[in-house]
């Protein structure tokens, strides 16, 4: 790509000017400096994307200037130019990160290919990096939000965590505190980052097809093994293989998993040699293992094998400092999602929500994110659209259910039961509303095709969103809209 800079250090005028023409003709952009602090200098005031550095300096040597930039700037590839090359030189310089020699008399044609191939190769890692983020924030890490102390020092020890080498790693928590994106955090800032990440909940496969999935079958191990299957171990050689809900594996599993976290070898069913493998084992959990241990339900070798690095995860209502950052994280998302442009939350959100105590933790604050954002139609999240949970009163559908004859009524106007909702307080200090009813009063059935009516409407049509505004499944929706008389659209109904 023509255009980009590169950064002449030599001391000798002479091979700059000739070096610069050159570079000129070439389509490439020259600076120029002739010792090493003042190349140091030009490289922070100009960012150059190669640097040609001379070996021997005035002031300071090449090696010390390359040892600097890689410090500073790992990225920028140093192409070292000398006169007199040697051994130990360009060893260390190869060390440090240089990405190539070139003699003097310079070699034009030798230089223009090393110069073509070194800026091929920081492209081609510029675009690796970029894909890796783009990984990373499909991957749903970065959602840890850590502005609170506690998950502050939590995130500074999880980075410590993933620089380091060890193989196994205990994440402990309640359920919905966020112990999946750790474990990806920790693989992502990790040397495994480029290698696979693997994850397997262990209580939602049977027990009898566990060892399968974990370490494979030999083809004709059992009635359906018809080929060889790669186990999980084996899928995540190299990077890391999450193990969440552990405390649900068998104690049969649990010593099979033992033997491969011990030996790093793993046995395929039906197999007759072992098959070595390099991988992290990071285990989740959101039960009392320690408690496990002493109630015979986890084995205490196991446990001590995976908690050389234990990790705790503090819910959500031990850390009130993270809710609305949190808040701000998901409605950005939510905006892109949605393609919305809401701003922020009311006034009165903002304190019902850190009123409230989150036992669903950061599961519960996105959920309940998602569903204001889908609802809300003014430009900031108000308290008429949290769960009742958070606020303690039931949505007012005044305005919401414009119940109509011919749409959803089978032809009747029941206009009449359309009502402010009147608050009646219970001895719990929840609220219910009461709709305000006709004189002849009305049906449970008429109430529930409203209901089903308002969450088709502000969700424009989507049936999964509606489903999960009205708590059910997708199947349960459209058999009440069957019912109802709303239209299936045919694209929605399942093949």
């Amino acid at each position: 790509m023509a255009g980009e800079k590169i950064l002449i250090v030599d001391d000798e005028k002479l091979i700059r000017w000739s070096v610069r023409r050159q570079l000129e003709e070439w389509d490439y952009s020259a600076i120029e400096a002739e010792s090493g602090t003042g190349g140091l200098a030009q490289i922070r005031s100009e960012s150059p994307d190669l640097i040609l550095l001379d070996v021997r300096l005035p002031d300071l040597g090449g090696i010390d200037v390359l040892r600097e930039v890689k410090q500073n700037h790992v990225a920028t590839p140093v192409i070292m130019i000398t006169g007199d090359p040697q051994l130990d030189d360009i060893k260390t310089a190869i060390k440090l990160g240089a990405i190539d020699f070139v003699k003097k008399p310079l070699d034009f044609d030798e230089l223009q290919i090393t110069l073509s191939n070194a800026l091929d190769h920081s492209r081609l890692r510029s675009e690796r990096d970029v894909l890796r983020d783009e990984v990373r924030k499909r991957s749903g890490y970065h959602e840890v939000v850590a502005k609170s102390p506690r998950m502050v020092e939590l995130m500074n020890f999880v980075r410590k965590v993933a620089a380091s080498e060890t193989s196994t790693v205990l994440i402990q928590g309640e359920s919905g505190t966020g112990k999946d994106l750790v474990a990806k955090a920790i693989h992502y800032d990790s040397a495994r980052a480029e290698k696979p990440f693997v994850a397997i909940n262990c209580s939602a496969i049977p027990e009898t097809l566990m060892e399968a999935e974990l370490f494979g079958h030999e083809r004709g191990a059992f009635t359906d093994a018809k080929a060889q299957k790669k186990g999980l171990f084996e899928v995540a050689d190299g990077g890391t293989l999450f193990l969440d809900e552990i405390g649900e594996l068998s104690t049969y599993l649990q010593a099979k998993l033992l033997r491969a976290l011990e030996e790093q070898t793993i046995r395929r069913v039906g197999g007759l040699k072992d098959l070595a493998v390099d991988i992290r084992v990071i285990a989740a959990s959101n039960r009392n293992l320690e408690q496990g241990v002493h109630q015979g339900t986890f084995r205490q070798d196991l446990f001590y094998r995976l908690s050389i690095i234990p990790i705790f995860i503090p819910p959500l209502r031990d850390r009130m400092e993270d809710v609305l950052p949190l808040v701000e994280f998901f409605i950005e998302r939510y905006n892109f999602r949605f393609r919305k442009n809401v701003k922020g939350i009311t006034k009165e959100t903002r304190e019902l929500l850190m009123e409230y105590n989150w036992p669903g933790n950061v599961r519960e604050l996105k959920n309940a994110v998602e569903r204001a954002m889908i609802l809300e139609e003014s430009d900031c999240i108000r308290p008429t659209y949290l769960p009742i949970q958070v606020t303690g009163q039931v949505q007012d559908f005044d305005s919401a259910i414009p119940v109509t004859a011919d749409a959803e009524s089978g032809g009747e106007d029941h206009s009449a039961t359309r009502g402010v909702a009147k608050w009646r307080p219970l001895p719990s200090g929840k609220l219910i509303p009461l709709l305000r009813l006709p004189k002849q009063g009305t049906s449970l059935e008429e109430v529930e095709r409203s209901l089903v009516g308002l969450a088709l409407r502000q969700s424009d049509g989507n049936q999964s969103q509606a489903a999960k505004l009205l708590d059910i499944t997708r199947d349960a929706l459209r058999y009440k809209m069957n019912k109802f008389g709303f239209e299936v659209k045919a694209e929605d109904t399942p093949e």
